[in-house]
């Protein structure tokens, strides 16, 4: 085992696999010489030359769309984007194209492309460096989304998307790149897609989240036992496949549940989540679905703390949720 932050951990999943694998490529804006702008990539173009690990001109679209035709020519590319909040360029070449190349081709054809990003708030970034707009994408049939929270689970997960042939959008919560640190195996593996992590085991509410909401949850948890209410954390790691089977299973037992997410609570990830409880397993529950979310605003610059979910506001939602009564 080795300590590993969660940027570490993700540098140490690319080196692996193009060491395994030459047919994967990087390409984005300075993910070369100076080894991305959070440096996921440093060191990586010294170690496989400038023709696994390229340089691109400022053009999401261009490099989206470039990695797609490496990946009908057998190439296996791993574009990174910048931040999040830049990929909209690159919208129609990953929804109209990217998503729907093995449907389109009747299966002839697959693109197993590997989009990199950093997503979501936590540094300060402003509106253009820190939106959670994963729901967009999760909307796009024949696109995976990915979102780990764990350094173990951001390798794991990882080369399990290097390794399957289905494009992937692989959000990294970038709040949690040197702060998230934990033990990652130095021998291979791999985490499994659709199965979301219980990371802390309760019988009274299940709080649902995924990437830097994960940590918030489990405190919140902790501080919930304080006053003796017992709370159930599911991180759901994928979005897209989602384990749905992981989550009704949690709900039935507490019979409660809040859905903690960055994004802006209006058309969020956390709405989908409700209506599927609401539809399979309504019977079970004892308290209204919560959403604690960001704001229906654009993320502010000097009042990122007021707008991102804390510890707090999860806590206030679990005591009403607790003492909701019919």
């Amino acid at each position: 085992m080795s300590t590993m932050t969660l940027i570490q951990a993700i540098t140490s999943a690319l080196r692996d696999e193009m060491r395994r694998n030459a047919d994967i490529v990087i390409l984005g804006e300075d993910v070369g010489r100076n080894g991305g702008v959070f440096r996921a990539t440093d060191g990586l173009q010294a170690e496989f030359g400038e023709e696994r690990v390229m340089d691109t001109p400022l053009s999401e679209s261009g490099i989206i769309g470039a990695a797609i035709g490496m990946a009908l020519y057998g190439m296996r590319p791993v574009p990174e984007i910048q931040f999040l909040d830049f990929i909209y360029p690159a919208f129609d070449q990953i929804v109209s194209e990217l998503a729907k190349m093995r449907y389109r081709s009747g299966g002839e054809y697959t693109a197993p492309v590997v989009i990199r990003t950093p997503y979501g708030g936590g540094i300060k970034g402003g509106h253009y460096h820190s939106q959670s707009t994963e729901a967009y994408f999760t909307h796009t049939a024949g696109l995976k989304v990915v979102i780990p929270s764990t350094p173990y689970d951001a390798k794991g997960l990882l080369l399990t998307c290097l390794r399957q042939d289905d494009p992937v959008l692989f959000l990294e919560p970038k709040a949690l790149y040197r702060k998230a640190k934990g033990d990652v195996p130095e021998i291979d593996y791999t985490v499994p897609l659709g199965q979301a992590a219980l990371r802390r085991e309760g019988s009274e509410i299940t709080l649902v989240c995924w990437g830097a909401m994960v940590s918030l949850c489990l405190e919140a948890a902790e501080r919930a036992e304080d006053d003796g209410i017992s709370c159930e954390v599911l991180d759901l790691r994928t979005l897209v496949p989602l384990d749905e089977e992981a989550l009704l299973q949690s709900v039935k037992k507490t019979g409660r549940m809040i859905v903690v997410h960055e994004a802006q609570r209006t058309s969020g990830f956390g709405g989908e989540l409700a209506a599927i409880v609401a539809e399979k397993a309504l019977e079970y529950l004892e308290a209204p679905i919560k959403r604690v979310t960001g704001f229906d605003t654009p993320f502010p610059y000097t009042l990122e703390d007021v707008y991102m979910p804390d510890v707090e506001r999860i806590l206030r939602a679990v005591l009403e949720t607790s003492r909701y009564e019919s």
